[in-house]
């Protein structure tokens, strides 16, 4: 799980809006870009070129 204050500070490197984590707490999602960055053994994937597009709604 992630650290509150780090979650905080993150933002989408896109857009710069803020992101929000799945339910699941397996990523994190920008509602603006409709992306979805995973987070891989407790480390947020903050690459635009490793997103993925969000089909449905988390």
């Amino acid at each position: 799980m992630l650290n509150e204050e780090l979650l905080a500070i993150l933002a989408c490197p896109q857009c710069k809006g803020p992101v929000r984590l799945t339910a699941q707490q397996d990523g994190l999602i920008c509602d603006q870009c409709r992306l979805l960055y995973e987070i891989r053994d407790e480390i947020p994937i903050m690459l635009i070129d490793e997103a993925k597009p969000l089909d449905n709604e988390d």
